[in-house]
């Protein structure tokens, strides 16, 4: 049997990290450690890696808040990244390991929410089936909305109708590299209008991890008569795309420009060869749990209901 070790992540292991990480099977730009460290003030990092002897197999983004290991609260998803050539048994060998490791520093609780399956053409659902059999409680549950590329898309007729009528307007998309425009006169604005909230990255904080990841991160904007009327903000991987931000002007709500940016999106990264769109989540605090309008809208642009689950255990 292999003899595995883990340690702490530290500075050092800058390249050693990103260049596993860009060679795993089931890992995305976010656990960059650039992308992974453009906040890292606000958590204290307790991001672990596996060795087999001297050969790094499997890394663990993650953070630690008292006794409560997360996986990761900075991140839209987290897990267990590892090689492409590691055997299922040995995942669960390792997943004990990292257990018996939190114990040892006085962690009693480990929170994952595991990247979405859609993301991984080659399957990532070792770490939910051994969770749940040491334990693990399904404690939380969101409907990500996702688009599949790879397919006909069912758009429905009234999208598709008023897409022809908006298109004869002169809308224009614009893909640019300026995130100015659409944080400061469409996102902001609209967001504290309507939710009194804030976008999770501020302008300084996008343009930054844009800079660091030009080929993931985009910017598309609708314009009419050369006024932006809204914008989709874009994260790029190797299989799909993701809708990060969304947001119009109440001038472009008249003329349904946030569904005409959608169209032309999907149409777009469909014929770029990408094989899914992720229109995000649409869960909210109501009874119901989430936003009948943002469902309808999304069922509409052809989206379909995949589940992102959150998992806890107790280890002590």
């Amino acid at each position: 049997m292999k003899k595995y070790s883990i340690r702490p992540y530290q500075e050092s292991d800058y390249e050693l990290w990103n260049t596993f990480v860009s060679a795993s099977k089931n890992a995305t730009f976010l656990f960059h450690r650039d992308f992974m460290e453009y906040h890292k003030e606000r958590f204290e990092d307790f991001s672990l890696l596996v060795f087999d002897k001297v050969k790094l197999v499997a890394v663990l983004p993650a953070n630690r808040v008292d006794n409560k290991v997360y996986s990761h609260q900075g991140l839209t998803y987290g897990g267990l990244v590892y090689a492409s050539k590691l055997k299922i048994e040995e995942i669960e060998v390792i997943l004990d390991l990292l257990f018996d490791f939190f114990k040892s520093k006085r962690i009693e609780h480990f929170y994952l929410h595991p990247i979405p399956s859609f993301y991984l053409g080659q399957g990532n659902a070792a770490i939910d089936f051994f969770l749940m059999k040491r334990g693990a409680q399904l404690y939380r549950k969101e409907m990500n909305m996702v688009a599949h590329l790879h397919q006909e898309i069912p758009i429905s007729k009234s999208k598709l109708k008023h897409f022809r009528r908006t298109e004869v307007l002169g809308l224009r998309v614009v893909e640019e590299t300026n995130f100015q425009p659409f944080w400061e006169k469409i996102l902001e604005p609209r967001l504290a209008e309507k939710y009194a909230a804030k976008p999770v990255h501020s302008l300084a904080e996008i343009q930054l991890l844009q800079e660091r990841f030009p080929k993931n991160i985009k910017q598309f904007s609708a314009y009419l008569e050369d006024k932006i009327i809204a914008g989709i903000t874009i994260f790029e991987f190797e299989n799909g795309v993701k809708s990060q931000y969304g947001a119009t002007s109440k001038k472009g709500e008249k003329y349904r420009a946030l569904d005409f940016l959608f169209i032309s999106l999907l149409d777009v990264f469909q014929k770029r060869g990408k094989h899914f769109f992720d229109m995000g989540i649409v869960n909210d605090s109501g009874e119901k749990g989430f936003h009948s309008g943002l469902l309808q809208q999304k069922e509409e642009l052809g989206c379909t209901v995949w589940n992102q689950d959150f998992y806890k255990i107790k280890l002590v």
